[in-house]
């Protein structure tokens, strides 16, 4: 095993914090605009996103003052397209969630054989957002 690296670790697990509490305020948002026929399966999904993303954020902010950390309080940039048709809406959700995706492979770079809790935790949050990615890929092949 190897020596983690607590200030790497922490500044990234600051990263997804934030923008896990954006995704909160970003699917708020989304399930407030979802308009049409399908509109209550489509709400149900992204206030379960957010609600998800709020978990996701309080895990790693638990696992940031585990490392001595301070939790950030800001949020992520999150950009207004005013774009809201359900296509729209789909497209911008698969590039949050690539973005998440990628900033957990980060983290799993600095964590992997230097803490078996932080990889496994790393892991298990990897594989949550690539069967989100998948899920709404397979939403969106009506449109294509």
């Amino acid at each position: 095993m190897r020596e983690l690296d607590q200030e790497k670790a922490i500044h990234l697990l600051n990263s997804i914090m934030e923008f896990e509490l954006a995704g909160v305020v970003r699917y708020t948002h989304y399930s407030l605009m979802v308009t049409g026929p399908n509109r209550i399966p489509i709400v149900n999904f992204f206030k379960l996103q957010a609600t998800e993303s709020l978990t996701h954020a309080q895990q790693v902010g638990e696992i940031i003052t585990g490392l001595e950390g301070h939790p950030s309080q800001k949020i992520a940039t999150i950009e207004e397209t005013y774009k809201h048709n359900v296509k729209d809406i789909l497209e911008e959700t698969l590039n949050h969630e690539k973005k998440a995706l990628s900033m957990y492979k980060q983290l799993l770079d600095v964590v992997e054989d230097a803490s078996i809790y932080l990889e496994e935790f790393v892991r298990t949050m990897i594989g949550t957002e690539e069967a989100h990615t998948i899920e709404i890929k397979k939403m969106l092949r009506d449109f294509s």
